[in-house]
């Protein structure tokens, strides 16, 4: 679901859920963007970023915060970092289905 944020962006919302990075399995915790919304995000106008990433302001539950998605090959999806501090917030975890709402910043 698409629509226009507070912050003159797109704003999506979404059901995902959380994973453990591979690479890193000490701390990094993601959601995969869904296939249709990643590909929206890849065709708006937004200002080049590094590593193909999109600056974002994400909520989930109660927390807010700006950060980056980021574009995985393997996945064909944008990837969402969700920090322990909201994690723990919103009293989630690696396994859990979050609703989360997306924002793209201009």
């Amino acid at each position: 679901m698409a629509g226009t944020g507070a912050g003159g962006g797109t704003r999506f919302e979404f059901e995902a859920e959380l994973w453990r990075w591979e690479a890193r399995t000490d701390s990094w915790v993601f959601a995969a963007l869904p296939e249709d919304v990643s590909d929206e995000i890849a065709e708006l106008p937004l200002p080049p970023a590094g590593f193909g990433s999109v600056k974002v302001e994400v909520t989930i539950g109660s927390s807010r915060w700006s950060t980056s998605v980021f574009p995985d090959a393997g996945r064909k999806t944008y990837v969402l970092p969700v920090k322990a501090a909201v994690r723990r917030a919103e009293q989630v975890d690696v396994g859990d289905v979050v609703r989360i709402g997306v924002e793209t910043l201009l």
